[in-house]
């Protein structure tokens, strides 16, 4: 699963606040704390599936295409675990900001990211115009 504009977890209904609810309510951050959990738990699965498959699948092919064919499939499914295992860390740390009670404003500006957003992007740190701002950036840089 990657950490794109959809949520990463179904099954949980995106969230409706109500028309006086304050901004990172202790409703708001169990429902995003729920995402987190459920989504961190759904890579664990898939890390586990990946051992178990690897080990299972482990051939020793005496053609060397059967082999290399093999080998990169596992380099592939490594590559993708791996920056799945660089997403649990980044969920974590979500999860310890939503402890922390600073979960759902922006790294650079202090304004609230919006629920919306995190909706699509529940580890986001930035609000939108920064993450706007931070990509012409990067862009400028590699140019």
């Amino acid at each position: 699963m990657t950490d794109n504009a959809s949520l990463p977890v179904r099954g949980i209904e995106p969230y409706q606040p109500a028309d006086d609810e304050a901004y990172m309510s202790e409703a708001q951050l169990a429902h995003f704390e729920a995402i987190l959990g459920a989504w961190k738990q759904q890579l664990q699965e898939e890390v586990e599936r990946t051992v178990s498959h690897m080990r299972d699948d482990a051939n020793h092919y005496a053609d060397p295409a059967d082999r290399a064919t093999q080998e990169e499939e596992f380099a592939l499914e490594l590559r993708t675990r791996d920056r799945e295992r660089k997403l649990i860390r980044k969920i974590d740390k979500t999860l310890e900001r939503i402890r922390k009670d600073d979960y759902g404003y922006c790294d650079e500006c202090g304004v609230e990211i919006g629920i919306r957003r995190l909706e699509a992007r529940p580890t986001a740190t930035l609000c939108v115009d920064c993450k706007t701002l931070e990509e012409i950036r990067e862009k400028q840089r590699v140019a």
